[in-house]
């Protein structure tokens, strides 16, 4: 029998066969080991954790002690219920939702682990290179607030000036921000976000007492920024935080969520009881 893993690896994915062994090759790579993965699958058809080339890796990963438990999860209302039914699986203190298609250096699990333990806040992220970029040099997107102390509680919104921080993690803006400063994994740094897309850590009791995603009832199943809206909750309570290298790298594939005319953050409180109180 299985004991209880330190962090739970939560995973949606849906079509994306390829990325998703990819993905899980990078974890079955990790010097963190104390952990499991969860698979949610909304593909169409065949569950992606079906294809030849994603069982090969789930193989070795449970052949190595690295437990995978893949879900099937239909039908489809959302990329918020989504979320919410992955996090009704975890049952670990820390839960890393890692989107479907990056590519992690094999010590990221094992700094973001270590920096939430150490930092007692709600999330650390790692946010995703597009190496496609790597030539395309933004220096006026390249501004970055480091923690100097301990991270604390933040309210960020999308009228906020915070808002703009996004821009770092835009195409190779944080790789080209880490190189030029000289950052390694022996140096690595926090800083202040306003999100964090595709490799967040968050701890476990905190995303459920800020309310997790169960506001996906609340939008229509056609939305995006679910993502956003729990982070922004979770750090106006718990606070939040990117580490620096990084260490993610995304396999910049199309992506999924085509409808955005819903953004979640733009349309619900990101603090529920005082906003409508």
């Amino acid at each position: 029998m299985m004991t209880r893993a330190t962090v739970d690896v939560l995973i949606p994915t849906c079509n994306r066969a390829c990325a998703l062994a990819v993905t899980l090759a990078s974890l079955s790579t990790q010097t963190f080991t104390d952990f499991r993965v969860v698979i949610s699958d909304q593909s169409d058809g065949a569950a992606a954790f079906d294809k030849e080339e994603v069982q090969a890796v789930m193989r070795q990963m449970q052949a190595t002690g690295r437990e995978v438990l893949a879900l099937r999860h239909l039908p489809r209302r959302g990329m918020a219920e989504q979320r919410a039914f992955l996090l009704s699986h975890a049952s670990a203190p820390y839960c890393l939702f890692l989107d479907d298609d990056v590519l992690l250096e094999n010590d990221v699990l094992e700094r973001m682990h270590a920096i939430i333990v150490e930092q007692q806040c709600g999330f650390v992220g790692s946010a995703l290179h597009g190496m496609s970029f790597l030539d395309d040099i933004r220096p006026h997107q390249q501004h970055i607030e480091f923690w100097d102390g301990k991270v604390q509680p933040e309210r960020v919104t999308p009228d906020s000036p915070a808002w703009a921080r996004h821009h770092l993690h835009s195409a190779a803006n944080l790789f080209h921000v880490q190189a030029r400063l000289g950052l390694t994994r022996a140096t690595t740094r926090l800083y202040r976000v306003a999100w964090i897309g595709g490799c967040v850590m968050f701890d476990t009791a905190k995303l459920r007492e800020t309310g997790g995603f169960d506001f996906w009832s609340e939008l229509p199943s056609a939305h995006c920024g679910e993502d956003v809206l729990a982070q922004l909750r979770v750090m106006e309570r718990f606070g939040g935080c990117g580490m620096i290298p990084s260490g993610a790298y995304h396999l910049e594939l199309p992506t999924t969520v085509t409808t955005r005319d819903i953004d979640a953050p733009k349309v619900l409180p990101i603090s529920p009881t005082a906003d409508t109180a």
